[in-house]
């Protein structure tokens, strides 16, 4: 779905010149749900940025293999970035009002799409008359409203609560489970990426470098019984360690 060829990004140049990614090859499969961990400044955003074609890269290629599609990547920031003038319903649809699809059309998407991260009932409720975990929803769902086979996610859910974004990481996967797309997501978070993903990157101290990969073998679909799982409790370990290393 992703192929990734010594991809590198540099910022500035002489003095001020700072390298965010050093060359990474790299594959992600269709269907895969990927999780990135690493410092502060390692170029866990800029991969994602440069994924979506936000930037370009100084040198090297990514290749989505998504048959042509106008729009293949959908991507959620960490701030929900939704239009404070539009309702939940208006800011779900408003991908679709620039692509053609008829207003009912859009209309059962914006429906299913609300079922879908759990936000019935609050379809004409404005930004600001939301929590931060609902206003997240609806960015996830606006990211989805086209359908693009590929979903990035930049620390979406590090500015809620914990509780909150333990009901969002669940959330999030039983949409994974449901919908088949291919997830990045970028995380802080060590318990978040084990307990999410079905392989977890690693990334190095800037200039970021691809430290270590690890497959997740834990079973489907996940819940409290995960987190008290020893395979999962050795994983958090090893990736705590790993990452106290590299910044110690």
């Amino acid at each position: 779905m992703i192929k990734i060829e010594q991809l590198s990004k540099i910022y500035g140049q002489g003095d001020d010149q700072v390298v965010a990614l050093e060359p990474l090859d790299q594959q992600i499969n269709a269907g895969e749900f990927v999780s990135i961990i690493g410092p502060s400044g390692c170029g866990k955003s800029t991969l994602l940025r440069l994924i979506a074609s936000l930037e370009d890269p100084t040198s090297g290629s990514v290749t989505l293999e998504t048959a042509n599609l106008k729009r293949p990547v959908g991507f959620v920031f960490q701030d929900a970035v939704l239009l404070p003038w539009k309702t939940v319903a208006e800011n779900i649809r408003f991908p679709l009002d620039t692509t053609g699809v008829s207003r009912k059309q859009a209309n059962e998407k914006v429906a299913e799409l609300v079922e879908l991260v759990g936000l019935k009932g609050f379809e004409k409720s404005l930004p600001k008359q939301l929590s931060g975990g609902m206003r997240q929803r609806a960015a996830i769902a606006r990211a989805l409203a086209d359908d693009p086979p590929i979903l990035l996610m930049d620390e979406p859910f590090s500015a809620v609560d914990l509780l909150t974004r333990e009901t969002l990481n669940d959330e999030l996967s039983r949409i994974w489970q449901k919908t088949g797309k291919t997830i990045l997501l970028v995380t802080h978070s060590v318990e978040e990426a084990a307990y999410l993903g079905s392989r977890v990157m690693v990334m190095s101290p800037r200039p970021g470098r691809l430290k270590a990969t690890y497959d997740v073998d834990l079973a489907q679909p996940r819940g409290e019984q995960t987190k008290r799982d020893p395979k999962f409790l050795d994983l958090v370990s090893e990736l705590r360690t790993l990452m106290r290393e590299m910044t110690s």
